[in-house]
């Protein structure tokens, strides 16, 4: 069974289940890539454009990084409550084992902006090349 991670935050609860993905890693670079499935649900009680993301990444070897930008994979999804939006990603790290955290922007019909916290998720190596 996968890892999952989750946190609610202004209405928004962000679910994160990400996965080492060995097809698409060399040790020998060194190159690990996992794949993360975002899972992204309007709990509150008011419509809510997702604007940016920002994003943490702490790379055992690589060190840490900042990752910023539009919407998520090219999308800016509005989400009425009750509606969900997920999408997957990735991330390759030069070390075997890191982690990921950050912030989406939304902003509401009214004008109104707020960040919903996205869950520290752990990128660990899980199968052996």
């Amino acid at each position: 069974m996968q890892p999952f991670y989750y946190r609610s935050t202004n209405g928004i609860r962000i679910t994160v289940t990400p996965r080492f993905a060995p097809e698409h890693s060399d040790a020998d670079e060194p190159r690990h890539v996992f794949i993360y499935h975002i899972r992204i649900e309007n709990v509150g009680e008011r419509a809510a454009q997702l604007l940016w993301r920002h994003w943490y990444i702490h790379d055992e070897l690589g060190g840490d990084t900042e990752v910023q930008g539009e919407g998520v994979v090219g999308e800016q999804p509005v989400l009425a409550p009750g509606d969900v939006h997920e999408y997957e990603s990735f991330c390759v790290l030069q070390g075997s084992s890191g982690h990921m955290e950050g912030y989406y922007l939304f902003g509401t019909p009214e004008g109104e902006e707020f960040e919903a916290q996205i869950p520290r998720f752990l990128l660990q190596r899980t199968e052996v090349f």
